[in-house]
This record gives structure tokens, C-alpha cells and sequence, in this order.
């Protein structure tokens, strides 16, 4: 009985632990495809500045 509490406590923990992790990947996925799509515009941009 007290085996399976410990497993139950153990599994809540990871879950309380996992989910500002997961919330921090998030934040720097969405960070890394802003400055991603900035970056490809400023290149659009100047390749087209060059054409012109």
C-alpha cells in the first residue's frame, strides 16, 4: 500500500515539475520563430532592395 502512494506522489511531482518545463520549451520555440520569421524578412528585404 505505501509502495503504491509513493508511486502516486512520485508521479504527481514530475507532473508539477514537467509543466513549467514544458511552458519554458514553449516560450522559446514561439521566441526562436519570431526572430526566425524578423530574419527572413529582413533578408526578403534586402534582397529585394538590391534589385531595385
Amino acid at each position: 500500500m505505501a509502495r503504491i502512494l509513493l508511486i502516486i506522489a512520485a508521479i504527481i511531482a514530475a507532473l508539477l515539475l514537467i509543466g513549467p518545463l514544458v511552458g519554458f520549451v514553449f516560450t522559446l520555440l514561439k521566441w526562436a520563430l519570431i526572430i526566425g520569421a524578423v530574419v527572413f524578412g529582413v533578408t526578403l528585404v534586402s534582397k529585394w532592395a538590391k534589385r531595385t
